[in-house]
């Protein structure tokens, strides 16, 4: 399957060494409308920068740094909650010390 020679495994990765697409022989001649020029299909296969290969990581970069910081948001709040839940243990456990001291000096 991977001979040289077919889409997988081209002979070349230089546009122009490859041998231009020819017509289906199951179409009957003229059904297709010819293109005008076929420099468009050319240039746009070298038009393929260093930037645009390293699109789809850049994404994938920028969306795990979205995540992250979603994570961190979430732990962040996560602490708070947990501190004003302990803060008002706290409260409680201090009202009731006071109330307890009350009755002691009271009696």
């Amino acid at each position: 399957m991977n001979t040289p020679g077919t889409i997988d495994r081209p002979l070349t990765h230089d546009p122009k060494k490859q041998a231009p697409m020819k017509p289906s022989t199951s179409e009957p001649t003229g059904s297709v409308i010819e293109d005008v020029t076929t420099t468009g299909a050319t240039d746009s296969r070298q038009n393929r920068t260093r930037e645009m290969q390293l699109i789809p990581e850049a994404l994938a970069r920028a969306h795990m740094h979205d995540r992250l910081r979603d994570a961190q948001a979430e732990r962040r709040a996560l602490s708070v909650a947990t501190a004003r839940r302990m803060q008002r243990r706290a409260e409680r456990a201090s009202l009731r010390a006071r109330r307890a001291l009350a009755l002691a000096v009271m009696q």
